[in-house]
C-alpha cells in the first residue's frame, strides 16, 4: 500500500470526513488542515485490507506545529477519513510502533 494515492487525492480536494471522524475531531480539537498536513507528510504504518467498508490504512505525521496524528483513511478511489487521534503513548513507540 503506497501513501502517494491517497495524497493525491488530498491535494485534489477529492476526499469527504466519515461522520465518525468528525465528531471526534471536534471531540479531540483537530482540525481539517491538520490532517492533510499529517497525511502529506506521514507514513502509512497499519494495513487493514478487510476493513468493514472497504480497505484503509493507518498513517502516522506531524503537522506544521510537531503535533504528531494518527489519521485512518479509506484507500483511492473514494478517499475517506474514517478517525484521527493522537496517539497514546502508552500505546505506541514513537506514535509508529504498537506496544
Amino acid at each position: 500500500m503506497k501513501i502517494q494515492p491517497i495524497q493525491a487525492k488530498i491535494r485534489m480536494g477529492d476526499y469527504r470526513f466519515s461522520d465518525h471522524s468528525i465528531k471526534r475531531m471536534i471531540k479531540r480539537n483537530i482540525v481539517r488542515r491538520e490532517i492533510e498536513e499529517v497525511i502529506f507528510s506521514g507514513e502509512i504504518i497499519e494495513e487493514y485490507p478487510d476493513d468493514k467498508y472497504s480497505p484503509t490504512c493507518l498513517i502516522c505525521g506531524n503537522t506544521n506545529e510537531s503535533r504528531r496524528l494518527h489519521v485512518q483513511a479509506s484507500m483511492p478511489p473514494l478517499v475517506v477519513i474514517v478517525t484521527t487521534y493522537e496517539p497514546e503513548p502508552r500505546q505506541w513507540i514513537d506514535g509508529k510502533i504498537r506496544r
